[in-house]
């Protein structure tokens, strides 16, 4: 008998030599693995996206700590003005002349937000409604056909 062929063990049953492993072995272990690979790539992945989110995290507080300080950085040169200003003229009219400029530029800036945000309304995708409402008036009329 040769050592690749089965042998009987017994009525109806064969066994086979350790090499040889039958079908449903092997794929039952090959799913085990595809499985453990598959859970090893997501714990990678979720180890990477924590990661990433703790960078994030800090880029945004290292963003958010600039804007406050940059905040402080134009009232400084706000008071900077003031007092150069105050040099020719006394400080409440120094002050008073660079709080009208401010208030210039803050009211050109609003006029021009109140602008772009009435061209974007209403905030619906118009000619997207009015290309649906003419596909479903053409099929429509197609039906009728």
């Amino acid at each position: 008998m040769s050592s690749a062929q089965p042998h009987s063990a017994g009525p109806g049953r064969e066994t086979r030599d350790a090499g040889a492993e039958p079908v449903s072995e092997l794929v039952q272990r090959a799913s085990q693995q595809l499985t453990e690979l598959v859970r090893g790539e997501l714990r990678l992945a979720q180890a990477e996206m924590k990661e990433k989110g703790k960078r994030y995290g800090k880029g945004g507080g290292l963003f958010g700590g600039a804007g406050v300080v940059g905040f402080l950085t134009l009232q400084a040169l706000m008071a900077t003005a003031i007092a150069a200003l105050a040099v020719p003229l006394p400080v409440w009219a120094a002050a008073l002349i660079v709080t009208g400029v401010l208030g210039v530029i803050t009211a050109v800036m609003a006029l021009g937000g109140k602008k772009q945000f009435s061209e974007g309304a209403p905030p619906a995708p118009e000619q997207t409604i009015d290309s649906v409402k003419a596909d479903a008036a053409e099929i429509k009329e197609r039906a009728r056909r």
